[in-house]
C-alpha cells in the first residue's frame, strides 16, 4: 500500500547516529514540517540535525495529497466566530503566504517536483453556508469567489473557489530540499530532558529542540494528548478515470477528494477516528464509489494517511510549553499538511532567530480558549473509555471462533487478547495495552493493523509499532 509519490521516488538514504553529539539545534522528524524547519535553519546559518526513526518521509508525509492551499474546508466563518477576525487574518495570511514560499523555494532552486498552480474548490449542498464561508475568506484577504458550477462529476449546489494554489509531488521536493541538510535515519529520539535527547545507544546535547514528530511523544509539559486525537482518510490512485481540472474536497461528513497526477486521478474519503475501523471496509466503499463515478478507471495504488485534528482547528505551532523555553513543536495539522509544514518553518526559524513573527498569536501552543472544553472533555472521555474497555470489557467469542484472514479481541488460552489470525490459520497474539498511555488496541480490518482510538498509535499485527505517540511495541 505505498503511494504513488513513494513508487516514483526513492529518496536517498542516510546513516544512523553511530556518536555522541552536541548541537546548536536537533530536529526530532524528518518528514516535510522537520525538513523544511531544517532548511529554514540552516538558511539562517543556524547548525541543525534531523534525527529520524525512519526514513526521511516515511511518516504522513508520503500519504499526502500534497494540495498546497490555504482552502481549508469550512474554516473561515467558524474561526472569525470562535476566536476573532484578526487572529482568523493571521491564520489566513500565514497559509497564503505559505504557498508563496513554496513557490519562491522551487523557482530560485529550480526544483522539479510536478509544481503546478491550481484553483481549490470546496463543493457542498448548502448554498447559504457556501455563501457565508466565501464572504467569510475573503473579508481575511483570501482570493475566494462562489462558484456554481462545479467541474467534477459529484452533485453539489455549488463550491468556494480559491485561485492561485498549488499542487505538487512532495517526496521529489524533499528529495531536492533535504540534500544539503545533515539528516541521521534509523535514529529514534527515546527521551528528551531539558536540553537532552537519548536515543538507543547516543546522547544528543542541542540548545534548541524541535519535535516535528506529527505528534508529540512527550506527554509532560504540554499535555498534547488531552487535546487533540487522530483520524484516517483513504486514497486510491485511479487510471483511465476523468481527470478534473483543479483540488476539491466536499464540505460535508461523507465528502471526497479530488485531484490529478500525471495521468492519474487521485480519489481520498472515507475518514474516521484512528482506532474506529474494527469491521473495515473502507476501502471497499471508496472502491464501489469509484466506480459508480469512473466505471472504466483503473485503481493502480492505494493508500492511506493520519492527522492529528485539535480542539480548535488550528495547529499548535511555536514553543512546547512555557516551562521549556528551547523545546518547540509543531503538530495538529489537520489535514492540511503541506502549508502547516512551511507556516510551522517560518515561525519556529523565527522565534529561534529571534525575530518578530506576526502569526505566533494564533498558533500559540499555549493558548487555550474556552471553545476547546468540549474538545478537550471528548478526548479526555476516550482515553477514559479506552482504559474501561482494557479493564472490563468481555471477549464475545474464543479464537476458535474468529475466521482466517481476520483479527478481534478474543478469548485465547483463558485470557484477553488480540488476535489476527492468517489465511492458513496461523496465529499472532499480542497484548491490548498501547504502551503509550494504557487505552486497548482495536483491530482495523483493512489494514490489519492494532489501533488506538485514544491517542492513534498504530501497530501491525505482530504488534510492532507504525506510528506514535507510542514509543515501543504492543507486548507479544
Amino acid at each position: 500500500m505505498e503511494s504513488v509519490w513513494r513508487h516514483q521516488c526513492d529518496i536517498k538514504g542516510r546513516p544512523a547516529l553511530e556518536q555522541d553529539l552536541d548541537v546548536e539545534t536537533a530536529i526530532i522528524g524528518g518528514g516535510m514540517a522537520g525538513i523544511l524547519i531544517a532548511d529554514a535553519l540552516q538558511q539562517s546559518g543556524h547548525q541543525v540535525v534531523v534525527l529520524e526513526a525512519d526514513r526521511i518521509a516515511g511518516g504522513q508525509t508520503q500519504n499526502t495529497t500534497a494540495k498546497i492551499t490555504a482552502q481549508h474546508g469550512l474554516k473561515y466563518a467558524k474561526l472569525i466566530q470562535e476566536i476573532g477576525s484578526e487572529a482568523a487574518r493571521q491564520y489566513a495570511e500565514a497559509n497564503q503566504d505559505a504557498i508563496q514560499a513554496f513557490r519562491d523555494m522551487i523557482e530560485s532552486r529550480n526544483i522539479s517536483c510536478n509544481f503546478e498552480e491550481k484553483r481549490a474548490y470546496l463543493y457542498g449542498d448548502h448554498l447559504a453556508q457556501l455563501q457565508e464561508e466565501t464572504e467569510a475568506a475573503a473579508s481575511l484577504g483570501l482570493p475566494a469567489s462562489l462558484v456554481h458550477q462545479v467541474p467534477i462529476p459529484l452533485p453539489c449546489a455549488g463550491s468556494v473557489c480559491f485561485d492561485g494554489q498549488a499542487q505538487f509531488n512532495p517526496l521529489q521536493f524533499l528529495q531536492a530540499v533535504s540534500r544539503d541538510l545533515t539528516i541521521f535515519e534509523g535514529t529514534s529520539v527515546q527521551i528528551v530532558e531539558d536540553n537532552v535527547l537519548k536515543t538507543e545507544h547516543h546522547t544528543v546535547r542541542a540548545e534548541h529542540i524541535v519535535f516535528a514528530t506529527h505528534y508529540p511523544f512527550v506527554n509532560i509539559p504540554g499535555l498534547y494528548f488531552a487535546r487533540m486525537h487522530q483520524e484516517r482518510s483513504y486514497v486510491l490512485a485511479l487510471k483511465h478515470a476523468e481527470l478534473v481540472d483543479g483540488m476539491f474536497i466536499g464540505a460535508g461528513e461523507n465528502s471526497y477528494s479530488l485531484r490529478t497526477y500525471e495521468d492519474m486521478l487521485l480519489f481520498g474519503g472515507e475518514n474516521h477516528r484512528t482506532g474506529k475501523n474494527q469491521d473495515g471496509g473502507r476501502y471497499d466503499a471508496l472502491r464501489q464509489k469509484a466506480n459508480e463515478l469512473f466505471p472504466h478507471s483503473r485503481e493502480v495504488a492505494h493508500w492511506s494517511a493520519q492527522d492529528c485534528i485539535t480542539a480548535d482547528g488550528v495547529p499548535y505551532i511555536g514553543r512546547y510549553s512555557h516551562s521549556h523555553s528551547n523545546w518547540y513543536v509543531a503538530t495538529g495539522f489537520q489535514k492540511w499538511g503541506m502549508t502547516s509544514s512551511m507556516v510551522s518553518a517560518i515561525i519556529i526559524r523565527d522565534l529561534i532567530c529571534g525575530k518578530d513573527n506576526p502569526w505566533i498569536q494564533v498558533f500559540d501552543p499555549g493558548r487555550f480558549h474556552a471553545n476547546d472544553l468540549p474538545g478537550v472533555a471528548v478526548e479526555t472521555g476516550q482515553a477514559i473509555k479506552g482504559l474501561t474497555k482494557l479493564l472490563f470489557q468481555i471477549p464475545s467469542e474464543e479464537v476458535e471462533h474468529l475466521p482466517n484472514g481476520h483479527g478481534g479481541v478474543v478469548f485465547f488460552h483463558g485470557k484477553k487478547m488480540g488476535v489476527y489470525k492468517e489465511d492458513d490459520g496461523s496465529i499472532h497474539a499480542v497484548e491490548l495495552r498501547c504502551p503509550h498511555l494504557g487505552c486497548q488496541v482495536e483491530w482495523n480490518q483493512d489494514e490489519r493493523s492494532w489501533d488506538c482510538p485514544c491517542h492513534g498509535s498504530r501497530f501491525d499485527y505482530f504488534g510492532q509499532l507504525i506510528s506514535g505517540p507510542a514509543q515501543k511495541d504492543i507486548t507479544k
